[in-house]
């Protein structure tokens, strides 16, 4: 036997390997059966309807679309059927089948708009769901759930409704981001239509980037994702947008005095059952609350809200008659802040991509394609002239493959990721820490949903190699869930993630808007001065839960959860020295139970959550609470519909949260940093800046937090296509003093946002 034949195989080819056997098992497996397979679509604009029940009158075979719309029944015994398709607000599509053994039938569905949906529909796509899916940790948003929320300054907002998902926790109104069971935001998988966000919320804690007028579904994984999923350890958010109409011009307009929007679509080709269809989508929406406040909220403070931020996004489609499709889009993201003090802080992102889908006439195999490039930089100057930057962009390209094998699921493909982050940040000692690095990740998975009688197994795997580090990680998953009664579910898993991004932030600084980012060094280190074999960040996600129908249109899920983060990356907070190192690992733990209770049945709506929680990291110095380790949170939304028409809609909610860590001030001192001359310096003729001695790290607890939103909204519907809204909201109704930070120079407390009304004007056609 020659040495070569002993040579090792490198990750790359494991990843081709992966790839190769699991699509020649799909194409063999998609032969073996009669099969269904085809798109169901909204008649009158073309657009894909997600999540919709396709059955086999009296066999009980069937499933639900996916989101793309796509539908596959496989395993039907060769005959002739009748054909089902039930969707909410759509009239009940119903023809004859025949299937013949080792053949695919495509059949499209077009579903015509009618004036009511039956309840009954979506109780009997959550059966389906709950009995062949696990949905570990997992929420599906729609439009209309974002809508129901009281929409703060009169536009509702994705942001608004992520902030009631049980485990979330959101820092506040002013410069919030969201902390997802103990994860920090960077630690939180952003994607729109395939491409990722590395900034998803502007300063305002109140808004997203997303324009919820776009928005076809969201995806929200807690925890416990599967491994079509990677990059990182905490958390999920898919956020797929619609397709632009392919039948009319059609748009929505609305102004307030937070923000206001423009949204356009319309066909480029009209959509044809035998031809298909292509449009186009544009959306552009601003804030002006800097320019507003002064006028509309004079009370809110002397500096009135420095907030402003301006969104475009953009979107192609192009769709074949036999389902296939293509989509183009683009973003430009900017925000802007003016704090008082003169600190001035800008982020920018853009981005360019696609992404495909091919129903190929030979096999039931569903493929799907995406590619894209964003880019996002950060900046933030303040009165100690320690300018922070972050710049970080790259490309990312990838395969999947997905087949459905009767009522179970076969997914696999492969994923290539190319960056650079470019980074400058001060620390408290006035120490410089820069990093300009590039990075490359293969990825390759395979998932598989097994429906065993009333046990389904979800089994999955990623192996991750990181070219930059030569680092190969092996990350296996599991979901399970047995179903006990109709009414009743357990389920649970486990999974390992890693990732090769860390955020640079300050546990000391009182408010965090700066976000840089970076990616591991190759002389990583602890903080005893010993270089660490692995430079990715991991972590281990075990999770338990119930699921019970406790009434009808009721429902109560409970998970409690354990998060072990065996090693973070931080930048070295007590660097004194330029030969200290500028990067050193933590580790970390989060626990703790989310409640979520909903009853969803015309004209109400309810929701209610209960999440306890506690996270403790460890910087091998000390173990302390980060700043983001809420221990209570509860959320209370209640939607009503008044009158037989519905043109009146109320609705309320209520947040209540217990005190954030802070890092206490000890004293203050004049800081003399020798810079310049260096040790010639004259310390007695010269001034220094002020410094600040802090106590424990995260040692004290800010007040808690509570807060009611109210929402009317009346609606005049001239036509079909013609509607006009006028919503009158109160943010923080009965106008509670929440925290936002404490001016350590000053001794001044600045509060999050006081009641603020608004009146605003939406006009749809």
């Amino acid at each position: 036997m020659t040495k070569s034949s002993h040579r090792k195989i490198n990750a790359t080819e494991l990843l081709y390997l992966f790839v190769i056997v699991f699509l020649g098992i799909s194409l063999k497996s998609s032969a073996q059966t009669g099969e269904i397979r085809g798109t169901i679509y909204d008649k009158s604009s073309g657009e894909p309807l997600i999540y919709t029940h396709v059955k086999l009158l009296g066999k009980g075979i069937g499933g639900n679309s996916d989101q793309n719309g796509i539908y596959t029944i496989s395993k039907i015994p060769e005959g002739s059927y009748t054909l089902i398709c039930n969707a909410l607000g759509f009239d009940t599509f119903k023809t004859t089948v025949n299937v013949k053994s080792n053949k695919l039938l495509t059949l499209n569905i077009y579903l015509n708009q009618v004036e009511i949906g039956l309840n009954e529909v979506r109780i009997e796509q959550n059966k389906s769901q709950n009995e062949t899916r696990v949905g570990l940790s997992k929420i599906d948003i729609t439009p209309q759930q974002i809508k129901t929320m009281p929409s703060v300054g009169g536009e509702a907002d994705l942001a608004q409704y992520l902030q009631i998902l049980p485990g979330v926790v959101s820092t506040g109104d002013q410069g919030g981001q969201l902390y997802i069971r103990g994860g920090s935001p960077v630690q939180n998988l952003v994607l729109l239509d395939g491409m990722p966000i590395y900034n998803a919320f502007h300063s305002i804690g109140l808004f997203s980037v997303f324009d919820p007028d776009i928005i076809r579904n969201v995806n929200v994984y807690t925890g416990g994702f599967d491994a079509s999923y990677g990059g990182r350890i905490s958390s999920v958010m898919d956020v797929n947008t619609r397709d632009g109409n392919q039948s009319r011009l059609a748009g929505d307009v609305s102004i307030s005095p937070f923000v206001s929007k423009l949204e356009i679509e319309g066909p480029l080709r009209k959509f044809t059952e035998d031809q298909g269809g292509s449009s186009y989508l544009l959306s552009v929406r601003g804030s002006y609350l800097a320019q507003s406040a002064p006028v509309f909220y004079p009370y809110a403070g002397s500096n009135g809200l420095p907030y402003d931020f301006l969104d475009f996004y953009g979107k192609l489609t192009f769709n074949a008659p036999g389902g296939s499709k293509v989509d183009l889009f683009g973003f430009n993201f900017n925000d802007q802040v003016n704090l008082p003090g003169s600190t001035i802080y800008s982020w920018n992102s853009y981005g360019l991509g696609g992404k495909f889908v091919l129903l190929p006439s030979s096999s039931s195999t569903v493929i799907e394609g995406h590619f894209s490039y964003s880019y996002y930089t950060d900046h933030q100057t303040d009165p100690s002239n320690a300018p922070r930057n972050s710049d970080i962009g790259g490309f990312q390209t990838g395969l999947d493959f997905t087949y459905y094998p009767g009522k179970d699921l076969l997914k696999y493909g492969f994923e290539i990721n190319g960056g650079q982050t470019d980074f400058n940040y001060v620390n408290s000692a006035n120490q410089l820490l820069d990093q300009n690095s590039y990075t490359t990740t293969f990825s390759a998975y395979v998932h598989y949903n097994k429906v065993i009688g009333r046990l389904v197994i979800d089994p999955s795997v990623r192996m991750q190699f990181y070219a930059d580090l030569n680092e190969f990680s092996f990350e296996p998953r599991i979901g399970l869930k047995y179903v006990l009664t109709d009414k009743l579910r357990l389920k649970g898993g486990a999974g390992m993630y890693s990732q090769n991004l860390f955020a640079a932030t300050s546990d000391q600084d009182v408010v965090n808007l700066f976000y840089g980012y970076l990616t591991a060094p190759a002389d990583l280190q602890d903080i005893n001065g010993n270089v660490v074999a692995s430079k990715i960040e991991k972590s281990w996600d075990v999770i338990g839960g119930i699921e019970a129908d406790i009434a009808k249109n009721t429902t109560l899920s409970i998970e409690p959860y354990y998060k072990d983060f065996p090693q973070l990356v931080t930048i070295n907070e007590y660097k004194q020295f330029n030969t200290d190192p500028d990067y050193l690992t933590e580790s970390g733990k989060s626990y703790g139970v989310d409640f979520l209770l909903t009853y969803d049945k015309n004209p109400y709506y309810i929701w209610v959550t209960y999440s306890y929680s506690k996270v403790t990291y460890n910087d091998g110095v000390e173990t302390f609470p980060p700043f983001w380790d809420r221990r209570n949170s509860i959320n209370i939304l209640a939607a009503y519909k008044i009158g037989k028409k519905q043109t009146w809609e109320v609705s309320a909610r209520w947040t209540y949260g217990s005190g954030f860590p802070f890092t206490q001030t000890q004293g203050l001192y004049e800081n003399q940093t020798f810079q310049g001359q260096g040790v010639n310096t004259n310390y007695i003729n010269s001034n220094g800046t002020l410094g600040v001695q802090y106590a424990a790290l995260d040692g004290g607890r800010l007040s808690d937090y509570s807060r009611l939103d109210v929402s009317v909204t009346k609606t005049y519907t001239f036509t079909r296509h013609r509607i006009f809204k006028v919503i009158a909201t109160a943010t923080n109704a009965y106008d509670r003093a929440n925290v936002f930070y404490f001016d350590r120079i000053n001794y001044v407390r600045v509060n999050q946002l006081p009641i603020m009304p608004s009146l605003s004007l939406n006009y749809a056609f």
